[in-house]
């Protein structure tokens, strides 16, 4: 890529506990690159300081943006906290390669704030990346339900004739509502999905033990690619079809040796469906809300799009790729840009801000 590019691009970050995402967005609307690095940011700010780095390494840019989910990680004594110490680490790495970066934080409705705001400012910055997604979407579909499905949770949420549908703007609200749902493809243990679950002709009960994730489930379904896998197992072993299958045997009281590896295939197949069936109810409470909800689509986003998909044909209802909302050059850059779909959605709004793109 070119330097000139790089000099007229914003760089859109969303900085989770498990993944650091960032996606640069020329000023014409089009992603340039886009990156997920691995944060497991519960181990330490250290954690965070080697992601930026990474990124770093491949994209620059004059105009940065940044939300986070990541002020969650128990190494932060509270939210305020926590937001303050992610700003002040990202706002210190960018400064030290160049003094006259713009370094903006969103702040729902309130849009893009300078550091010197974030102290006062903090509710309005922490877990807000949803929001972020949804005014994106809001300007390129007037009806339509975004189902972002992650490596650990599920957001939901409206847009009606136009207009944002959203009771809750705080996770304690937001999970309420159903608007926030703890489950994702990755690091989900699948002691959550279900208590009993079909196994070979009959229900058996699901052990209360984090023996596997649901990482292990979209293994042996096919539906998780190994580079969309980045977090570790639950028993710190490889992360291949065996490997999975003897994790989510030990579920049901079982080894992997007692039945044959298509059994298993079976077993991640009904944890499949119970994991939709979670995130269709919260669905289901989203649309019960409205008058009128034949022309509503579903918008999938995240790493876990697929389920999305799997979603709106079980309710019989059209499904918008992302893709669709996404310029870029291929289709590796445009799925990274829809798995890091906040750091788009910021960057886009960012860039859209500058009345460069229509």
């Amino acid at each position: 890529m070119s330097r000139d590019k790089k000099k007229s691009a914003v760089l859109g970050w969303d900085i989770g506990g498990a993944h650091l995402k960032a996606v640069l967005v020329n000023l014409d609307g089009s992603v340039l690159e886009a990156s997920q690095v691995y944060c497991p940011l519960w181990r330490g700010l250290h954690e965070l300081e080697r992601a930026i780095e990474h990124v770093l390494e491949h994209m620059g840019a004059p105009m940065h943006i940044v939300t986070m989910t990541g002020e969650l990680a128990d190494i932060f004594p509270n939210r305020h906290e926590g937001v303050m110490q992610i700003a002040q680490t990202l706002n210190q790495k960018l400064m030290a390669l160049d003094e006259n970066v713009a370094v903006k934080f969103y702040a729902a409705n309130m849009g893009a704030i300078g550091f010197d705001g974030v102290a006062q400012h903090t509710n309005d910055i922490a877990s807000m990346n949803w929001l972020a997604s949804l005014q994106h979407i809001a300007t390129k579909i007037d009806q339509a339900v975004l189902i972002d499905i992650g490596s650990t949770t599920t957001d939901i949420a409206m847009v009606n004739q136009g207009k944002l549908c959203v009771r809750g703007f705080n996770d304690v609200r937001r999970m309420q509502f159903d608007e926030l749902v703890y489950t994702g493809v990755v690091r989900t243990p699948l002691m959550a999905l279900a208590h009993k679950i079909p196994f070979c002709g009959q229900l058996v009960n699901v052990a209360a033990e984090h023996f596997a994730t649901t990482a292990d489930v979209y293994t042996l379904t096919a539906d998780l690619s190994q580079p969309e896998n980045m977090a570790e197992t639950a028993d710190g072993a490889e992360k291949g079809v065996e490997s999975s299958a003897r994790r989510i045997a030990r579920m049901i009281g079982c080894d992997a040796e007692d039945a044959p590896l298509s059994s298993w295939r079976h077993l991640a197949l009904a944890f499949k469906q119970s994991q939709i069936h979670l995130i269709k109810q919260a669905v289901l409470t989203q649309i019960s809300l409205l008058e009128d909800s034949k022309e509503m689509k579903v918008v999938g986003v995240g790493v876990g799009d697929f389920l999305a998909k799997e979603i709106a044909l079980q309710l019989g209802m059209p499904y918008v790729p992302i893709h669709h909302f996404i310029d870029a050059e291929n289709d590796v850059i445009k799925n990274m840009a829809k798995v890091c779909f906040p750091a788009f959605s910021v960057a886009s709004l960012s860039v859209a801000s500058l009345g460069v793109v229509a």
